[in-house]
């Protein structure tokens, strides 16, 4: 499962969710992709990603945001 490449340790980058096995965290690699940058592009600036990380990274995002309660103002 893709999720499983991501962990959230308090010891790494401050319990930020990174993964798995570096300090790169889910919030950085949305970053960039709000930012413009290709898939290919942040894979060529961190090698030691993978297509999957970037996926799992955009699954994590989704499924924090999907039990997301949302209160709207009146």
């Amino acid at each position: 499962m893709e999720l499983e490449r991501i962990v959230i340790d308090p010891e790494i980058m401050g319990g930020k969710p990174v993964i798995k096995g570096t300090r790169i965290t889910v919030e950085l690699i949305l970053r960039l992709l709000a930012e413009g940058l290709t898939v290919e592009e942040i894979l060529e600036d961190y090698p030691h990603l993978t297509d999957e990380d970037i996926r799992a990274a955009l699954l994590y995002a989704s499924k924090v945001l999907e039990i997301e309660e949302v209160y709207p103002l009146r």
